[in-house]
């Protein structure tokens, strides 16, 4: 093994544990694809993970020092493209460089990342739904496909059903997440459908402090609104699974499953996710992986 060699593995491996850490939000690397898959798809994590860092979290600086991040981050993308991996020395760019000419991975998917997090560093709102649908289209949609170049299926056809299972995965965890993006002074509810439900952010910050279960009716017809939405999008992506190969099917079967199975949850706490925050325990897996060895199109968003 040469010293490039004995590089990138350990590029990957670094990549592998930033990936391990954030387990809950990286469904896409599970043990249902072959190891140099998922080391691919835990570059492409550490890649991101790093990025949205610097336009979420404290102690990023400023909206401009926090571009500047991105864009600095943005240069060396641009060297993976450009350099031999010889002259990259970042770790997780360095795997992502090898991830890249291994599986001949886009640029404008990759670019597409950094561009939904300049949108975070910048604002913490968006006024209707269509503003969402567009964040979607680069925080989530190049995530899904990046998974098809990386299995080598870059069909539009493929690529459209996927970007709907993505932007329902997105608007899930958003759903799910709407406390814990409040404490952080980001709201991706919709403010028009805020204001048709008769609520407002101050009303909505309020159910968030509030210590007693969240029994508003406005607040749940909202918030049930967005999930039945959200699940058609699921619906309308459900056939992607069964137009991959079996080196795939199984893990996008899991991972529509898994999302449509947090909207089910949000439903069984009667959309109080201020006090109850649903997610996938290690039983839920378990039940999860025995559906998904049947085809999607055999289970409604009802049977879950």
């Amino acid at each position: 093994m040469t010293a490039l060699d004995e590089r990138i593995k350990s590029a990957y491996a670094e990549c592998r544990a930033i990936s391990r850490r954030h387990y809950e939000n990286f469904p896409t690397a599970s043990r249902l694809v072959r190891r140099d898959k998922r080391d691919a798809l835990a570059a492409i994590y550490a890649f991101a993970r790093a990025a949205d860092d610097y336009a979420d979290e404290p102690g990023q600086g400023t909206s401009e020092e926090r571009l500047h991040s991105i864009g600095a981050w943005r240069d060396r993308l641009n060297e993976c493209y450009s350099k031999p991996l010889a002259e990259i020395e970042h770790p997780i760019f360095l795997a992502l460089g090898d991830s890249i000419h291994r599986y001949n991975l886009s640029f404008d998917n990759l670019n597409n990342l950094l561009r939904a997090f300049e949108h975070d560093a910048v604002t913490n709102h968006h006024q209707d739904f269509n503003s969402l649908l567009s964040y979607c289209k680069c925080s989530a949609n190049p995530v899904g496909r990046l998974t098809l170049e990386l299995f080598n299926y870059r069909n539009a056809e493929m690529f459209a059903l996927s970007d709907f299972i993505c932007t329902a995965l997105q608007l899930t965890n958003f759903w799910q997440d709407v406390a814990i993006d409040l404490a952080r002074d980001r709201v991706y509810l919709p403010l028009d459908d805020l204001t048709a439900f008769g609520l407002d952010l101050e009303t909505v910050r309020e159910f968030s402090a509030s210590k007693g279960p969240v029994t508003d009716d406005r607040w749940r017809r909202l918030l049930e609104f967005q999930v039945e939405r959200t699940a058609g999008l699921f619906e309308q992506g459900r056939l992607l699974p069964e137009k991959v190969g079996s080196n795939l099917r199984s893990q996008l079967r899991l991972t529509w499953l898994g999302g449509v199975t947090i909207l089910r949850k949000i439903k069984a706490v009667r959309y109080d996710v201020f006090h109850f925050r649903p997610s996938l325990r290690k039983w839920d897996f378990a039940g999860l992986y025995l559906r998904s060895r049947r085809r999607l199109f055999n289970i409604s968003f009802l049977d879950l």
